[in-house]
């Protein structure tokens, strides 16, 4: 399996540094929103909207922000929202695809925003189906490799998470591969297994970071030039900054040399 991962630990890393938490809340509200429309907003009831709530915590949203959201969502309220999923496509340098999801209430904004982005940091939008026919949907959770443990006097320990022990936890629950990224593991499986791994997970004692469906390339596009890999965090950053815009995937594979050498300039 290979596509996402390395750009997303990249982008991890820097999103840690210079992370715009206002927009981050609202991207997570608007996940929230529109998964209790989908599937209503009992939690039990909607995996969808669990894992979105899940998100949104770990995050240190505040409760009452997604009270709010899951009643929106389901319709509750004069406030009830109702967004579209729309996803855009487009080629960044050295052949870079990019994928672009985004949940908007007016499509016309929504596209105009999105090519002004790209283009204007030196990418071109894509035929539509262009550079979707090289992602697959796959059910994607993420695990930290250490987690904090509460003993019983009270303090925290350090606990290592392993590729087996996460093997044998998800054995029965089709996840398909698991990909080392450095800081922590990707199980990877098919959508519909999605919560039936993330719950093996959990009953395993392991927390999780995250459980949601993504588009994971199937082949890496290997990107060796540093002049190259700041033109594409420059679109990539563009489009995440954009009120509509969810998520951002790429088959962008930066070599070390390049990834030492943006480390660096942080």
């Amino acid at each position: 399996m290979s596509g996402h991962s390395k750009w997303a630990t990249t982008k991890h890393k820097k999103a840690a540094i210079d992370a715009k938490r206002g927009k981050l809340f609202a991207k997570l509200i608007k996940n929230i929103e529109v998964a209790a429309r989908i599937g209503g907003g009992d939690l039990a009831g909607n995996p969808t909207l669990y894992d979105a709530v899940q998100k949104a915590k770990k995050n240190s949203v505040p409760n009452d922000n997604i009270d709010r959201a899951v009643k929106r969502g389901a319709g509750e309220g004069a406030d009830a929202v109702n967004y579209e999923s729309i996803m855009y496509e487009a080629y960044g340098p050295a052949g870079v695809a990019i994928l672009i999801e985004c949940l908007t209430d007016n499509r016309n904004r929504s596209i105009s925003d999105v090519r002004v982005a790209v283009t204007r940091n030196g990418g071109t939008i894509a035929d539509g189906g262009s550079v979707q026919r090289l992602f697959t949907r796959k059910g994607v959770v993420t695990v930290a490799k250490e987690q904090q443990v509460d003993t019983d006097s009270r303090k925290s320990q350090t606990r290592t998470i392993t590729e087996d022990e996460l093997l044998e936890a998800t054995i029965e629950a089709n996840a398909e591969d698991i990909s080392d990224e450095g800081d922590a593991f990707e199980l990877i499986s098919d959508p519909n297994d999605l919560v039936a791994v993330r719950k093996a997970v959990q009953a395993a004692g392991i927390d999780y970071d995250s459980a949601e469906v993504q588009f994971v390339a199937s082949f890496d596009q290997v990107v060796d030039s540093v002049d190259d890999a700041q033109k594409l965090f420059r679109i990539v950053d563009a489009l995440e900054d954009l009120d509509d815009v969810q998520t951002v995937f790429t088959n962008a594979d930066l070599t070390p040399e390049v990834e030492a050498a943006l480390d660096s300039e942080d």
